[in-house]
């Protein structure tokens, strides 16, 4: 984002003249940023057979699906609904990776008749498939590293505790059921979860993965998850990605010649693509001063950026409206009938009653982790596409809230 002396602009784009035309609270989205994020990690992996598979979890809309699309990357899917939700954006069915956890093998069968790639994490799951389609069907297996990643407990998934993938120690069982049902096993993954501050946590699971690997004959590719670390706050240190795709590349192109032929490597960011593509921009209602602190109350709340709130994550704030203003000590809360808070303690230019304020970092597990909760309404999206700004999500209305209730006689 390029700081103009009284504007923040996106692709020539004012970032206050989109609050103007679409209101507030409202997403908006550097489709320029996404695709440069893409490409710096397919930069850093150029020397193997390379397959990205965006988490789309972090951000759903289709048309950021149908654009990372257009740049060559695949899907990473989670729900039998964010398979519909890749076929509706144009994916064929063969580039989207299913990873379900906890699901019934109902669901599971009802990806496999679309023609997805499969991904297993349960042993009993993985008999039930073993035993509905044998070797018919090939089928990925989630292995659990037991290693701690950086971040939140909350993102963190690889570690012992996790309720996710087959633990690594249970490979042997796990063999037992792939030979006594004649399973395909055609893939090998792992996730560590978000956040990862050391890029030696790759360099493990990528050791264990390939121990693990050797057993299994039939591989096509090893998906090694995601996790790289974005910033949040300036001086933020970072997944240098450079260096991380160079060891990756050297130990998996040393295991491809030990195994006998070159795989894909697959990784399926989400964060990593979008976080940083977008802002959330609220108004200020209120100034409310106690005896102890300054509140800046806005025109949205946890119902619209739960991250805060769920993680303790930290999103930069700026004043769009008085970007020269003042810097003054301002705690920034939302209007849900709970504690609220967005930031504590932030450092900004003068805010006055109708700034409008940004919320970096909103691209990912903003919208999507939105709820209509206090019955308030889910705001617009917009996506700056080649210098314009394109209503991409309208803002809910009344008719929305109430659209799927039934009223009966009381």
């Amino acid at each position: 984002m390029e700081l103009k002396e009284t504007s923040y602009q996106i692709q020539g784009v004012d970032l206050l003249d989109v609050a103007n035309e679409y209101g507030s609270p409202v997403y908006v989205y550097d489709a320029d940023k996404i695709v440069k994020q893409y490409k710096r990690l397919t930069g850093a992996f150029k020397d193997v057979d390379l397959k990205i598979k965006y988490a789309c979890k972090a951000l759903t809309n289709i048309n950021i699906l149908k654009l990372l699309r257009s740049e060559g990357c695949g899907l990473d899917t989670v729900s039998i609904q964010e398979v519909k939700l890749g076929l509706e954006a144009g994916y064929e069915p063969h580039e989207i990776l299913y990873t379900p956890n906890g699901v019934s093998i109902d669901e599971i069968k009802k990806a496999v008749e679309i023609g997805v790639q499969i991904n297993i994490d349960n042993i009993s799951i993985l008999e039930q498939f073993g035993d509905a389609y044998g070797s018919s069907v090939p089928v990925c297996i989630r292995l659990n590293p037991h290693i701690m990643a950086g971040g939140h407990s909350h993102i963190s998934v690889g570690h012992i505790d996790s309720k996710f993938g087959i633990s690594i120690h249970q490979v042997p069982h796990v063999l037992r059921v792939v030979k006594n049902y004649d399973i395909k096993v055609n893939g090998l993954h792992m996730h560590t979860g978000s956040d990862i501050l050391d890029p030696e946590v790759f360099i493990i699971g990528a050791d264990l993965l390939f121990n693990a690997a050797r057993e299994f004959k039939d591989l096509e590719f090893m998906d090694f998850g995601s996790g790289f670390k974005v910033g949040y706050r300036q001086g933020d240190v970072t997944t240098d990605i450079e260096a991380l795709g160079k060891r990756i590349t050297e130990r998996f192109q040393t295991f491809c010649e030990d195994y006998g032929r070159a795989l894909q490597l697959w990784f399926e960011p989400g964060k990593f693509l979008v976080s940083e593509s977008g802002y959330f921009l609220v108004r200020a209602n209120v100034i409310k001063q106690t005896t102890s602190t300054v509140f800046v109350g806005v025109d949205s709340g946890q119902n619209h950026l739960l991250r805060p709130k769920l993680y303790d994550a930290y999103h930069q704030i700026t004043n769009l409206s008085n970007p020269n203003g003042t810097k003054r000590i301002y705690s920034v809360v939302g209007y849900i009938c709970e504690t609220d808070t967005l930031g504590y303690d932030r450092q900004l230019n003068e805010v006055r009653e109708g700034d409008i304020l940004a919320m970096h970092n909103a691209g990912a597990y903003a919208m999507s982790m939105s709820s209509n909760y206090n019955s308030r309404y889910r705001p617009a999206e917009v996506l700056i596409h080649k210098g314009k700004a394109h209503l991409i999500r309208k803002r809910e209305t009344f008719d929305d809230l109430i659209r799927n209730q039934v009223s009966i006689e009381i």
